[in-house]
């Protein structure tokens, strides 16, 4: 009877740590947070904000998390972090959106405390995490970009241009001299 339990738990388990490699494997970025003090209210919320801008917050063992992981991040140097409970933010799409919702809910709430990260393959800290929240997102970002490439091509344009109206105006005015 214990067998069986054991290894139902076992299967269980096994399954929950197959679908958080999943995440891991299809994700942008992930951030780990302290979700602890949280309301089920407050927690479902995020959760449903996060699945509007591509992304998921789910709480997990601290040991299945590390599993998942294993191979993906260095986890022996992280261990440490994975004390008290963890959720993981996983990233699908725009990375700067879901950290915004995400400071929104830690401003509103105070919780949860962001833990690290990981964006791109490159680990983060929770300050980090903050401040690549404050961007702008990714379309801003481009036409900003966009922009800063077109103005020197628009200055460049308009210095040509002002030398051949100041070559007209001049011929004009000389013209309007000889008639007078």
């Amino acid at each position: 009877m214990a067998d069986v339990n054991t290894s139902q738990n076992r299967l269980k388990k096994e399954a929950i740590k197959a679908e958080l490699l999943e995440k891991v494997e299809k994700s942008q970025g992930m951030v780990f947070a302290n979700y602890q003090g949280l309301t089920h209210q407050q927690l479902e919320g995020l959760k449903k904000g996060l699945k509007k801008v591509d992304a998921e917050f789910v709480a997990a063992k601290n040991t299945l998390l590390l599993r998942a992981l294993e191979g993906k991040i260095d986890v022996k140097a992280e261990k440490d972090k994975f004390v008290q409970p963890t959720a993981a933010l996983f990233i699908y799409g725009d990375i700067v959106e879901p950290l915004k919702l995400l400071s929104k809910t830690i401003k509103d709430f105070k919780l949860p405390t962001i833990k690290f990260g990981f964006i791109e393959g490159n680990m983060v800290t929770d300050k980090e995490v903050v401040k690549i929240a404050t961007l702008p997102p990714l379309p801003v970002l481009r036409a900003q970009l966009l922009g800063q490439m077109n103005a020197p091509i628009q200055g460049l344009h308009r210095a040509l241009s002002w030398n051949m109206t100041s070559l007209v105006m001049t011929l004009n005015a000389i013209k309007d001299k000889k008639s007078v």
